[in-house]
């Protein structure tokens, strides 16, 4: 999806990275486009809920949920608890993130907060202040798989114990008899 930098003379690609050629219809029709940007130097504070993607320069106080995209630019100021189906950071976020989706963390990113996400990419020289929870339904699949081979192999290697116990049993039985026999 192509976003235009409202006056800033470039386009801004799906992740709120410069694209180096222009966008095409398909892209930006399919994820609804841009439809609010807070600029540097606005301040807004509340509950912001949207559909599409919104860019914020500015400072936010609050609340932010979406169903899309959530860019914050190099400029933004965010203090709140944010959920959303992707979130761009290259700005600061103090607040905890949850992303259905990806998070994507620029160089000039900082969050202090608690990320929740399938998905995560940081550039060196984000910082994160938080934990990251990257457990999802695919993980949670593959940490029961992961429980139930740990149970088999503790099963199997109980019952090899017992097998050997057994086998030694018998040995010793064996020699037991020949000494008395012999």
């Amino acid at each position: 999806m192509a976003i235009n930098a409202f006056g800033r003379g470039r386009e801004t690609g799906d992740e709120g990275q410069p694209n180096s050629s222009p966008s095409t219809s398909s892209s930006s029709s399919a994820s609804g486009g841009l439809t609010a940007f807070i600029d540097q130097g606005s301040e807004f504070e509340g509950k912001l809920s949207f559909r599409d993607t919104v860019r914020i320069d500015g400072r936010f106080n609050g609340e932010i949920t979406s169903e899309n995209t959530l860019i914050v630019g190099e400029s933004g100021e965010i203090d709140a608890e944010i959920r959303s189906k992707t979130v761009v950071v290259s700005g600061c976020v103090n607040g905890n993130v949850i992303a259905e989706a990806k998070v994507v963390l620029h160089k000039s990113a900082i969050i202090n907060g608690d990320i929740q996400t399938p998905s995560i990419v940081v550039e060196e020289g984000a910082m994160i202040t938080g934990k990251i929870n990257m457990s999802g339904a695919s993980s949670r699949k593959s940490a029961a798989s992961l429980k139930a081979v740990a149970a088999n192999t503790d099963a199997n290697a109980k019952a090899n114990t017992n097998a050997k116990a057994d086998t030694n049993a018998k040995a010793d039985a064996k020699e037991e008899a020949r000494g008395t026999n012999g």
